[in-house]
């Protein structure tokens, strides 16, 4: 049991980078699927799909535990990665939150934080532009 899923999908991500694999797989939740749409719209990763507990009658005798999120990671170039660093903020222990006109930007605007508002998981900038604050979940480069 993991006390914290979002950090161990964060930490499967930067590790399966870091040793240069292609894809990486990681128990699925709500949460996971709306960070790998970001992470791809954003263009830090490949692309990502849901493997496992396939619809209909299969999806109820199927644990949740067997639904895994497919995350495939961008290719390195010139041993450069488009992903440089993925790191959690807001933790279980100590949340962190921030008003709209506090948001934090990352690396001067070459990363993207996520923040988790009243209308869902959207990037800083789309939350600056909504006029949303809220939890800031990870900040990513």
């Amino acid at each position: 049991m993991h006390s914290d899923p979002i950090a161990d999908m964060l930490t499967r991500i930067r590790n399966a980078n870091a040793a240069h694999h292609r894809e990486v797989f990681v128990p699925q939740s709500r949460m996971k699927l709306e960070i790998a749409r970001l992470l791809k719209e954003e263009g830090f990763i490949e692309d990502y799909s849901t493997v496992g507990g396939e619809e209909g009658e299969a999806a109820a005798v199927a644990s949740p535990a067997a639904r895994q999120i497919r995350v495939v990671l961008k290719p390195h170039g010139r041993n450069v990665s488009p992903l440089s660093g993925l790191t959690r903020v807001s933790k279980p222990g100590l949340r962190i939150y921030s008003g709209k006109d506090k948001l934090p930007e990352v690396m001067g605007g070459f990363g993207v934080s996520i923040i988790s508002t009243s209308r869902g998981l959207m990037t800083g900038k789309a939350a600056r532009r909504a006029g949303l604050g809220g939890e800031v979940v990870a900040r990513v480069w």
